[in-house]
């Protein structure tokens, strides 16, 4: 259990360098550059980011990711 877990962190971190490789690449035209940040201190999931939009979606995947644990441990 535990190898498939770091694999799937693996497999995660490397789609995320892609994304940002790719976006850096389709986002030059734009010059607009939105930027986030989130995490958790304790259950609780926090979030700074350049704009609501993308905080908002930084929170939504930050209480996804708190459900997705709490499911986990059950």
């Amino acid at each position: 259990m535990e190898q498939n877990i770091i694999l799937i962190g693996l497999v995660l971190i490397f789609i995320g360098f892609f994304l940002v490789f790719l976006g850096s690449l389709l986002g030059i035209e734009e010059g607009k550059t939105e930027i986030g940040f989130g995490g958790f201190i304790g259950p609780i999931p926090f979030g700074f980011a350049t704009s609501k939009t993308m905080l908002y979606l930084i929170i939504a995947i930050s209480i996804i990711f708190l459900f997705l644990f709490f499911w986990q441990i059950r």
